[in-house]
């Protein structure tokens, strides 16, 4: 049977002792009631920062050479693309803020309550008159794109005025060229989405859906006492503090939608990402690293003090075209803890609980399993070959 991998689901299971992945505002670790029961969380926004910034040699900024980060920022427009007009080609500050305030209206519309409701506020802290109130997602291309725009309005306009109007008009006429930058909006756009609130066309849709990630089991907690002590001083100390640390074997959950990430990455339409003549290498590729980052990369907090670096216990694939469903109900009724293999335990949840999915829905999915144990999935590769698998699986649009 041949399978189209239109969805690819990756679900993970990694055990983490003694840490603070994710804190909420009052420092703590992060929580979420599930199944009557209190779990320890890690939110799906710290999951997507840890993926988009980790220096690895899975990185996402490895993937392909002119494929970069986004940068995301309230100062792109005054701290990137206006002081470089400014200070490297020598234009003239008060045409170039005209002309990228124009920019910015277009793109984003007239709103931005972060300046307007708090401009006396954000003027003490530093604000330029350039600062949106949102942080906002551009590519280098788009960046490239809208300073050349603006220097080539800057060299032909007197006054700011004229410059303003030239803005406008040779947006009107260029600002298909914004959106049909290819690798435009950044690697971590692509994958993620970006919202842009006015120009509709510049908006991105989320390829990659992260979920949130949380304990197989009722949470774990311990208040830690630590103190740091003076060297110069015989007795006391010189900080005396506590801090949460919990421990725990977390369920990861994350779909990629390919037929967005292939638009996304510059391939088209999403509705023809399976035609013939439609490269789908660089989607692959992505995901084949997704794949080991999800398995490897671990939330940053609290690095110095709990060296937080765990692998994955479990990975699994499946591919297929239906809807994609979690694995999270397998532990709505929580593994117990102490009583036997928690990790063992787990995945005869994982098993018994797909298996019963099966039955009420049929397969049709192709799954690929790699795991340190092999109860009770016998059928196991290594990680490595698992990406492969999922990579070649994808350049040739069928699976099965």
């Amino acid at each position: 049977m041949s399978i189209t991998p239109r969805f690819i689901q990756i679900s993970t299971l990694t055990a983490y002792p003694s840490v603070l992945l994710n804190r909420d505002d009052s420092g703590l670790a992060k929580r979420i009631p599930f199944g009557g029961y209190t779990r320890t969380r890690v939110s799906s926004q710290c999951r997507k920062r840890r993926l988009r910034t980790c220096d690895d040699i899975y990185g996402l900024d490895k993937i392909e050479d002119g494929f970069e980060l986004s940068v995301r920022s309230r100062k792109t427009f005054s701290r990137i693309i206006a002081r470089d007009l400014v200070e490297k080609e020598g234009v003239s500050k008060e045409l170039v803020e005209e002309i990228l305030k124009v920019f910015q209206k277009n793109l984003y519309g007239e709103k931005d309550d972060g300046n307007k409701e708090n401009e006396e506020k954000t003027k003490k802290k530093g604000s330029e008159p350039l600062d949106r109130g949102e942080v906002i997602v551009l590519g280098k291309p788009e960046i490239g794109f809208l300073s050349k725009l603006a220097l080539e309005i800057c060299a032909s306009s007197g006054d700011a005025e004229s410059a303003k109007k030239k803005a406008e008009a040779l947006w009107k006429e260029r600002h298909k060229d914004f959106i049909a930058l290819k690798y435009g909006a950044g690697i971590d756009a692509s994958l993620f989405g970006r919202f842009v609130s006015g120009d509709t066309e510049a908006r991105v849709d989320a390829a990659v859906h992260v979920a949130h990630s949380f304990t197989v089991h009722q949470e774990t907690f311990e208040a830690d006492y630590f103190s740091a002590v003076d060297d110069l001083v015989e007795t006391g100390s010189g900080h005396i503090n506590s801090a949460e640390l919990t421990s725990g074997l977390f369920y990861n959950y994350a779909v990629v939608d390919l037929p967005q990430l292939v638009s996304n990455t510059g391939e088209g339409k999403s509705r023809n990402w399976r035609d013939e003549g439609v490269d789908r290498t660089l989607a692959a590729r992505i995901v084949k690293h997704l794949i080991h980052l999800f398995a490897t990369v671990t939330p940053g907090a609290k690095l110095g003090s709990t060296a937080p670096y765990s692998y994955a216990e479990f990975v699994m694939a499946e591919m297929g075209e239906r809807q994609p469903r979690t694995l999270a109900n397998a532990f709505a009724n929580p593994v117990q803890l102490g009583r036997g293999d928690l990790l063992a335990e787990s995945l005869n949840r994982i098993e018994q609980y797909m298996t019963s999915l099966d039955e009420m829905y049929g397969l049709h999915e192709v799954r690929y399993i790699s795991c340190r144990l092999d109860t009770p999935f016998k059928e196991r590769i290594p990680l490595h070959l698992l990406a492969e698998n999922v990579e070649n699986a994808i350049v040739s649009g069928n699976c099965g």
